[in-house]
């Protein structure tokens, strides 16, 4: 159980968190490019470095030139515009280095200092774990679109979204405990209301993040650029015909993801009149109201997406906001636990 505040630790779990979801924001832009197939092996040592000379730059090239995304997708593509995608998913991959380092040494040069006592090294330990099975599932992810279709699985990018934002969740978790002190465990505390709704909230969040992944896989922000109809019926036929439409039909998964936002809409301000009602610490409930604005705003930039048929500029910041949006969650959750053991 961790029980060692430091000032130190909390700021470089801050830092990591950021990078961490400046890498799924640019993740993110990276998809939107069509940029995230460009480069076909994944060489974590060697990879830091681009191709050095023409020679080198037409044999990456040759190897994206057998890929399903050039044959169908981008043929007749020129050298200089290989380029500019391979440079894309090169950045990325390279902050994604940078990320591993950045949390790397920090950690390591903490437990040297026994800044971060031995016993206490285990939820440090599982970061490092969800950083490199995030880093192995983004891989697979790549592979899943280098064999036979130009595109990756949508449930393979889901998966690489959902261990990044774990991974973000839980430094911020960790930060909040050395700022605000932490959880005793061992003692069992009765869950009050707004603690239920608060994790409620989290798993709706989760769930509609999940939707978002399943639709910018499979492309699905394309299927209709109107609101509040969809390709000109409030709901379209044939929707739920089957339950594997919920995990693979663009139509049914975008239309999920249109609607089930609006729940987290109604939940929030219940939660905040929950508070309000039982005199909650002043910054609770203030940032409560924040949070109702958030929400709204991101139901806005959803709209947006879509009315816009998924500018990139839009879709980015919906994608940054839903970051926002569940460090405010895991933000709550603490502060309401630490409310229910006072």
């Amino acid at each position: 159980m961790l029980k060692t505040q430091n000032t130190a630790v909390m700021k470089w779990l801050y830092v990591f968190a950021f990078v961490v979801a400046f890498l799924v924001v640019f993740g993110g832009f990276v998809r939107l490019t069509r940029s995230g197939l460009s480069i076909v092996e994944w060489n974590p040592i060697s990879g830091a470095m681009p191709p050095s000379g023409q020679q080198a730059w037409e044999e990456e090239f040759a190897k994206y030139q057998e890929t399903p995304e050039y044959k169908l997708i981008n043929t007749g593509m020129s050298l200089p515009e290989y380029k500019f995608i391979f440079y894309m998913e090169w950045i990325h991959r390279n902050i994604a280095r940078l990320a591993g380092l950045f949390y790397a040494f920090p950690v390591f040069y903490f437990l040297f200092k026994k800044t971060i006592p031995f016993k206490e090294f285990g939820i440090y330990f599982v970061m490092g774990i969800l950083f490199i099975s995030q880093a192995v599932a983004g891989w697979i992810m790549v592979a899943s679109g280098l064999d036979q279709r130009p595109a990756v699985s949508h449930l393979n990018l889901t998966l690489h979204l959902l261990l990044a934002l774990t991974l973000f969740s839980l430094a911020l978790w960790t930060a909040f405990g050395h700022k605000y002190g932490f959880h005793d465990t061992s003692k069992k505390v009765t869950w009050s209301l707004p603690s239920k709704l608060a994790v409620f909230s989290f798993v709706i969040l989760i769930i509609q993040v999940s939707y978002g992944g399943f639709t910018a896989g499979l492309k699905a922000g394309h299927v209709s650029d109107t609101w509040p109809l969809m390709l000109g019926k409030l709901i379209p036929p044939n929707l739920f015909n089957s339950w594997i439409n919920i995990f693979e039909s663009p139509q049914t998964i975008v239309f999920i993801h249109r609607w089930f936002a609006w729940l987290g809409l109604i939940l929030v301000p219940l939660v905040y009149y929950i508070v309000k009602k039982q005199n909650y610490p002043a910054d609770i409930q203030n940032g409560l109201k924040w949070l109702i604005g958030v929400v709204a705003l991101q139901i806005t930039l959803g709209v947006l997406t879509i009315l816009s048929y998924v500018n990139i500029v839009i879709a980015l910041i919906h994608q940054a906001n839903a970051i926002v949006l569940v460090g405010l969650a895991v933000f709550f959750i603490h502060r309401f636990r630490a409310v229910d053991r006072k």
